[in-house]
């Protein structure tokens, strides 16, 4: 009987282990590079290639989640970037192990979630020779990601993965890939010749606000509005700038729409919590500010919003902005960093402006709560089977600001957003612009690894739980339990 190459493949680099305290292999220098980063978990399953990586984690600290299925790692990565806003990291092994966790990487590019995939390949003396599991992954992973590369040299290992984190955080995050071939990683060099970046000195440490003459503009616009309305997106909380944003909407009164992974950075019952008028509000105000979202399908692409308001875009991607819709002033920086920006060059402007906008919101407030009664008999329904609208409300009604609501589906998610009201930040997350099914086990697994204190809820479709639903057992051997809740329809 052959051995299974993967398994010999790992025989045969532990078996040349050097344990001299001299040199360093590749793979112990990914890890060293990993923890350097911040990196505290890796969501992985055991490939030979990559084997040297996971010794190097055991000896640095870092925690190893192995799973059943490369997509559930990448999901996992991604929901551990969003729940800690540290890099999420995947470490898959080459050819199926990296085209698996490709539809993660994807979601994460679409949700813009800084992770690092790290994928094996086979040795660079084998190349385009057929070795097992040989792949142009570097070519796949390109569309998908902001940086994509291969490392063709042990020296170069924590080089590249400090180049890879630096794309993950700059501008609008997003996820990176690096390939690293078998020998690559199982090399051994001088501990002298192993340089491993820190953070601090090769990031920049200042979080642009663009030019300050537009923040005197924004805030002037601001102050003067009558009907002022702001719609906070993903980056907001991904780049933890919503408390920025929080400050904002109260201090100027301004009513405040959330979507995304923003959404529960107010919880329902602030006064300047809306979340059923938006159509109608962007209908009436005369100044709008979108913050950290694009005009894409989940926003008709810009054109519902007045032709006639004074239309204020803020995105960490330059080329987001104006995109599909024109507007009236565009920035690009650091949300959290413009907002709390113009609110200080607000404050102190006649009362902000804040007194004459409490008709404004009332009105809002009125439509909300009309709106609100007529979903009730949806939301109580006595149906058998039960009404899905029914099925969400009961979740809603169980929620408490220690609970973080997963919603993984299609309609399912979709519904759910009409009646669950996340109570806190970071307790709402769904598979965002990509639309992607399976996220839910990855998404509740790193919830749960990440704030072992809350509890976690995932509402699943009956066709996104069966294509995830054996790595539950993952969450449970890890002490990541959470409560599955299953729309079989």
């Amino acid at each position: 009987m052959k051995a299974n190459p993967a398994s010999q493949t790992a025989t045969d680099t532990l078996a040349k282990k050097s344990r001299s305290e001299e040199v360093i292999s590749g793979g112990h220098l990914v890890a060293k590079a990993l923890k350097s980063e911040g990196v505290d978990t890796i969501f992985t399953l055991c490939g030979g290639h990559i084997i040297d990586i996971y010794d190097g984690c055991l000896d640095e600290g870092i925690r190893i989640i192995d799973v059943r299925h490369e997509q559930t790692a990448a999901h996992a990565a991604d929901g551990y970037a969003r729940q800690t806003g540290k890099l999420g990291c995947v470490v898959t092994t080459a050819g199926p192990g990296c085209t698996n966790a490709m539809t993660g990487v994807a979601t994460a590019f679409r949700s813009e979630s800084p992770i690092l995939h790290i994928g094996g390949q086979s040795s660079l003396t084998q190349h385009k020779m057929g070795s097992l599991q040989d792949l142009p992954h570097v070519d796949m992973m390109t569309p998908i990601t902001k940086f994509a590369s291969g490392v063709m040299s042990t020296e170069r290992v924590a080089d590249m993965i400090s180049m890879a984190a630096r794309e993950c955080f700059t501008g609008a995050y997003g996820p990176s890939y690096l390939e690293i071939p078998r020998d690559v990683l199982d090399r051994e060099i001088p501990k002298e010749s192993a340089v491993i970046p820190e953070p601090g000195r090769y990031r920049a440490s200042v979080k642009s606000i663009g030019d300050p003459e537009d923040i005197e503009r924004l805030a002037d616009l601001l102050v003067k509005a009558e009907r002022p309305a702001m719609l906070v997106g993903s980056q907001v909380f991904m780049s933890r700038g919503h408390q920025a944003a929080i400050d904002l909407a109260r201090s100027l009164n301004v009513a405040l729409y959330m979507n995304g992974a923003s959404r529960g950075i107010l919880p329902p019952g602030d006064p300047h919590y809306f979340n059923r008028t938006r159509s109608s509000a962007f209908k009436k105000a005369d100044v709008i500010v979108i913050v950290g979202t694009p005009f894409d399908f989940r926003m008709g692409y810009g054109k519902r919003i007045s032709k006639q308001a004074t239309l204020i875009q803020i995105d960490q991607d330059y080329r987001t902005v104006g995109k599909n819709r024109d507007i009236s002033l565009g920035l690009a920086g650091d949300p959290g960093a413009i907002l709390a920006a113009a609110l200080q060059a607000a404050t102190g402007r006649s009362d902000n402006g804040a007194k004459g906008r409490q008709g404004w919101l009332d009105g809002l407030r009125a439509e909300e709560a009309e709106k609100t009664e007529k979903l009730m008999p949806m939301f109580l329904s006595n149906s058998n089977p039960i009404h899905p609208y029914r099925l969400a409300w009961e979740i809603n009604e169980f929620l408490s600001e220690d609970t973080i609501y997963i919603g993984d589906g299609g309609d399912i998610v979709t519904i759910s957003a009409q009646a669950v009201q996340p109570r806190g930040p970071g307790n709402w997350m769904d598979p965002g612009a990509l639309g992607s099914l399976g996220v839910g086990t990855g998404f509740a697994m790193a919830a749960g690894l990440a704030h072992p204190q809350k509890e976690v809820i995932c509402l699943y479709g009956d066709g996104s739980f069966g294509m995830t639903a054996f790595d539950m057992e993952t969450a449970n051997r890890f002490g990541a339990p959470y409560i599955a809740i299953v729309g079989n329809n």
